[in-house]
């Protein structure tokens, strides 16, 4: 069994969606827990695409709007302000007076390719851009340029990020990841899923990722599920 800390080749999948602030701040934890456990570059993050409102619309909007359409004005104030502090402290900058609400399917389908064709590290890359992107830099994610530009600078050749957004394919791979998800019984996100079976579901840790990644290589049947 390899020492404490150090992995050999695992993989972990996450599912979860660009628009959730609660998954930026899982997959940002789960790299900070990697560099912790010195376990880089051994582990491989996939993402697994969920969205968590399929129908949202392609136009962007001010996310704020659609938040306190969602659960009222003082509600949503009393939400984003509190991950706003919750993300400062964990090294996150949460913009949420900047961010446009936008459907995510384009996104997904980016980072279908991404791993299609590059791998899990480009893939995490280019999925760290995108959240920044949307939480912090007030981009629509959906926007052709943008996701070009945020792909080429994340590894990917712009030429064929152009073609690829301007086709359909992945379109369908994507719709059945997420569709094979819901009928798994996935309904909260972020989701970890660890190569032997060890789970950790919703809002997390760093300290619980940590603990899950130093174990994970143990018993399979290692379980967490926090709050």
């Amino acid at each position: 069994m390899p020492g404490a800390g150090k992995l050999v080749g695992m993989k972990v999948e996450v599912h979860a969606d660009i628009a959730c602030p609660w998954c930026r701040l899982g997959t940002h934890q789960f790299h900070r827990a990697v560099a912790e456990t010195g376990a880089e570059p051994d582990v491989q993050l996939i993402h697994r695409p969920y969205q968590l409102i399929p129908d949202a619309p392609e136009q962007p909007r001010p996310l704020m709007d659609t938040v306190a359409e969602m659960f009222g004005p003082e509600q949503a104030e009393a939400m984003l302000t509190g991950m706003t502090r919750l993300g400062a402290a964990e090294g996150i900058e949460y913009r949420f007076d900047r961010a446009v609400a936008v459907n995510t399917f384009t996104a997904h389908r980016l980072l279908w390719l991404a791993l299609d064709e590059h791998g899990a590290a480009v893939q995490a890359t280019l999925a760290t851009a995108l959240f920044d992107a949307y939480f912090r830099d007030g981009v629509n994610i959906a926007d052709h340029t943008r996701l070009t530009d945020l792909a080429e600078r994340s590894g990917l050749a712009a030429t064929r990020v152009r073609d690829f957004l301007a086709s359909d394919e992945g379109a369908a791979e994507v719709r059945e990841q997420v569709a094979v998800a819901r009928r798994e019984g996935v309904t909260t996100v972020p989701r970890f899923l660890f190569e032997n079976g060890a789970l950790i579901v919703g809002a997390t840790s760093t300290d619980a990722l940590t603990d899950t990644l130093r174990h994970s290589t143990e018993d399979g049947s290692h379980t967490r599920h926090p709050r």
